[in-house]
C-alpha cells in the first residue's frame, strides 16, 4: 500500500484503506487521509503485514563537527533505492534526532533526487554506520543503543572492533587460533623487544584504527640496529633502547598491537592479501565478494589509497583458496555475533605465507565500500534481502 508524508503538518497518512494501519517497532497508528495531499508530497509503496506496514530501516550515522551528516552518503542512497524497488523504505538519523516517541531523520526521494526532513516512529531495524569510534562511544550514542535494546528492536551491526579484543577472542577459538599471526600489546619495553628479537620482523597497529592508518613495520638488523618504516617514512634507530625513549609516551596514549610479519606469498614479484565481505543469511553467513589488493610502491600494506592496486580475485583463485575463505566466514561470523551481539556484516583482510598457510589479518565491523562494482551491488542486494528477513516482511 502506498503511504505519504506532510512535511508542513510532519505527519504520515494513507489513502489506500479504510481501517488504521500501523509503522514503525512501536506500531504507531498512521492517519487513514489528510486534507490537501497533493503532488508535492513524498509518497512510498510499502509492504502490508497484519496492518503492519514496512519494513521501516533506520540508518544510525552521526554529524561532522560543522554540523552536517557524516558517513557513507551514496551507500545510504543506493540502500533507499534498492529499499523502494521491494516495497519498503529507509532514512538516516543521528542521537542529536532521536526523541522520547518519534526520531527527526532525513529520507531520499530518488523521483526527486532530494532529501527531505521528516519525523517517524522508531524503525523496525537500526543498520549502525556511524562512521567515527569516538562518535561511537560517545554517552548520548550509547544510550540510544540501550534504548533499542528496551525496545527489543534489531540493530546491527553493534560496534567498532578493536583489534587486541578480536584477537583474544580468536586465539580462544578452536579453529581461527590456527589462522592468527603471534600477536602481542606494546605496551612493555621487555615484552615487545623479546618479541622483536623473536620474530626479526613485526608490525605494529593501532588497536583501534582502519585503513592501515599508523601501522609500521619494524625490523631488527645487524649490531641490533632497528629500522622504522611507514607508508611514507622510514627511520634507523642505533638500538631498540634509543626507539623505546622515542615511542614509549606513544604506547602509553594510544594502546598498539605487535604482530609478527607473515613472508607472504607473491604475484608477479608482489605480496597480495585477500579482502572478503561476509553477510548474514538465514542462520550463518556466506561469501558476498572477494577482491585481491598487492602491494607496489611499499611493502606495509596493500591498501589502494597507500599505493596497492586492485586484482580480479579470478586471476588467482584456487579450490584451497575457495575452501578457507568460506571456512573462516562462517567461523569468524558466528563467534563475533555470540561476543559482541548480532554481526550483520563483516570484511576480512587475509592472506596465505609463502608455505601455503592462510592468516586473518584484521576484521572489519563496518567495511568500506569495494571498488569492485559488482561486489557493492551484491553489498546492497544483501543487505536489503537481511533487512527483510530480520523485520518479517519477507514474504
Amino acid at each position: 500500500m502506498r503511504i505519504y508524508y506532510d512535511s508542513q503538518s510532519a505527519k504520515w497518512y494513507q489513502t489506500g484503506l479504510e481501517t488504521v494501519v500501523t509503522m514503525g517497532a512501536e506500531k504507531k497508528a498512521i492517519a487513514l487521509e489528510m486534507e490537501g495531499a497533493g503532488e508535492e508530497h513524498a509518497s512510498f509503496e510499502m509492504r502490508l503485514n497484519n496492518n503492519q506496514i514496512g519494513p521501516l530501516i533506520g540508518i544510525l550515522t552521526s554529524r561532522k563537527p560543522n554540523g552536517s551528516i557524516a558517513g557513507n552518503i551514496p551507500l545510504f542512497i543506493e540502500l533507499q533505492k534498492k529499499l523502494i524497488s521491494l516495497n519498503g523504505i529507509s532514512f538516516i538519523f543521528t542521537p542529536e534526532g532521536v526523541g522520547v516517541e518519534v526520531i527527526n531523520g532525513f529520507t531520499f526521494v530518488p523521483v526527486k533526487n532530494t532529501w527531505i526532513k521528516i519525523k517517524i516512529p522508531y524503525p523496525d531495524l537500526v543498520y549502525n554506520r556511524i562512521p567515527y569510534r569516538k562518535s561511537e562511544q560517545d554517552v548520548n550514542c550509547q544510550q540510544i543503543f540501550s534504548t533499542l535494546r528496551e525496545k527489543n528492536i534489531p540493530f546491527f551491526n553493534p560496534g567498532f572492533i578493536d583489534k587486541y579484543d578480536l584477537y583474544c577472542l580468536m586465539k580462544n577459538h578452536s579453529y581461527l587460533k590456527t589462522h592468527l599471526p603471534k600477536t602481542i600489546l606494546a605496551n612493555q619495553k621487555k615484552g615487545l623487544f623479546q618479541f622483536l628479537r623473536k620474530h626479526k620482523s613485526i608490525y605494529l597497529k593501532p588497536a583501534q584504527s582502519a585503513k592501515g592508518k599508523g601501522i609500521f613495520r619494524m625490523k631488527l638488523g645487524k649490531n641490533m640496529r632497528v629500522k622504522l618504516e611507514g607508508i611514507h617514512t622510514s627511520e634507523i634507530y642505533q638500538t631498540f633502547y634509543h626507539f623505546w625513549e622515542e615511542w614509549e609516551k606513544v604506547f602509553q596514549e594510544i594502546n598498539y598491537l605487535a604482530q609478527e610479519e607473515i613472508k607472504s606469498a607473491h604475484y608477479d614479484g608482489n605480496r597480495f592479501d585477500f579482502r572478503i565481505l561476509a553477510h548474514a543469511e538465514n542462520d550463518g553467513y556466506s561469501v558476498t565478494g572477494i577482491g585481491i589488493r598487492q602491494s607496489l610502491e611499499q611493502e606495509i600494506t596493500t591498501h589502494i589509497p597507500a599505493g596497492g592496486r586492485l586484482l580480479p580475485y579470478q586471476l588467482l583463485q584456487t579450490e584451497a583458496h575457495d575452501q578457507f575463505i568460506q571456512t573462516v566466514v562462517q567461523h569468524t561470523g558466528k563467534a563475533l555475533s555470540d561476543q559482541f551481539g548480532y554481526f550483520g556484516e563483516f570484511s576480512i583482510d587475509a592472506g596465505v605465507s609463502h608455505s601455503g598457510h592462510y592468516y586473518i589479518y584484521e576484521v572489519n565491523s563496518k567495511p568500506m565500500s569495494f571498488d569492485e562494482t559488482e561486489i557493492e551491488d551484491r553489498k546492497i542486494s544483501r543487505l536489503c534481502r537481511l533487512f527483510l528477513q530480520l523485520t518479517n516482511f519477507n514474504n
